[in-house]
């Protein structure tokens, strides 16, 4: 009598679920960067731009920007003088590149001096509950007056120069900056990792600088290009007035101050400098608005 051997039958695969979701395709590279932070992009380029025009200013076939030349006065642009030339006979298109670094240099020292001395008001008033009421009052009080006014006002008091000019405009900003700090300070104290912190023992020093600080960097950043978009206009303006740069340092609103007599008849005297001026703040607006965009995790593309 045969035995019959029971094989186990064979199984069958099933076949491969489809994808409900789509796999993200993540670009990498610089068109990549360029394609998901187009306005970080752009404003970097510009703003990178100017400041190789500002450095290599010298390289760039300029001549020396304070050279008077009577005898070629208000000349028209031409292959000899690119943006022309002013009353006194001075090349406009050396005097423009030249006063990028004056703008560069006051936009980004006021967003640098303001930042730090506004977050360390921020933090210090956002942390210190009893100092919260009479710093901020004192920050209200400066906010209460326009910035160009106080900046005009504190320029009254000194002579015009570069540095004097600096020190104007972040004493105006410095309040923007520490009301922005405090405010993000405010909410974080309240947080469940801060109480936990303090119910440990943990020192206020060590809470700030662990757990408050590196959450009021991304803000302030942001406010930070903000605020050096604000200070090359401000500083524009000054010198506009006669209150800012001195007549004998080529800056853009000094050109636009001695041209603006001749606006009808010689334009272009008014013209190159306002549009390095615009194409300065468009370049730093738009950078800011794209760290606000890549810095804000809801503002963040995601799957």
């Amino acid at each position: 009598m045969s035995t019959s051997v029971l094989e186990p039958r064979s199984t069958a695969a099933a076949p491969p679920m489809p994808d409900v979701m789509p796999v993200a395709k993540v670009r990498k590279g610089a068109i990549g960067f360029i394609r998901r932070y187009p306005t970080i992009a752009l404003g970097g380029f510009l703003l990178a731009l100017l400041v190789f025009v500002a450095v290599f200013a010298p390289y760039l076939w300029t001549v020396d920007p304070t050279a008077l030349a009577p005898a070629r006065r208000t000349r028209e642009p031409s292959a000899m003088y690119w943006f022309g030339t002013d009353m006194l006979g001075r090349d406009v298109y050396s005097r423009v590149l030249y006063g990028t670094r004056v703008s560069l240099i006051v936009g980004f020292a006021t967003a640098f001096f303001a930042s730090v001395i506004g977050l360390a008001i921020g933090l210090f008033a956002g942390f210190v509950r009893w100092a919260d009421s009479i710093i901020m009052r004192v920050m209200d009080g400066l906010m209460s007056i326009p910035s160009i006014l106080l900046a005009i006002a504190l320029m009254a008091l000194s002579r015009g120069s570069v540095g004097n000019v600096v020190l104007a405009i972040t004493i105006a900003e410095i309040p923007r900056v520490s009301r922005l700090v405090r405010g993000v300070v405010l909410s974080l104290r309240e947080q469940p990792y801060v109480d936990a912190a303090v119910a440990s023992g943990t020192r206020t020093p060590v809470i700030i600088w662990r757990h408050i600080l590196p959450n009021t960097i991304a803000p302030m950043t942001v406010q930070a290009t903000y605020i050096c978009a604000a200070a090359m206009l401000i500083e524009a303006s000054l010198s506009f007035i006669g209150a800012g740069t001195p007549p004998i340092i080529p800056s853009w609103g000094n050109i636009m101050a001695e041209g603006r007599a001749l606006w009808q008849v010689k334009p272009y005297i008014v013209f190159f400098p306002a549009l390095f001026l615009s194409i300065s703040v468009l370049a730093v607006n738009l950078l800011g608005d794209g760290l606000r965009d890549a810095l804000d995790p809801r503002a963040a593309k995601r799957i």
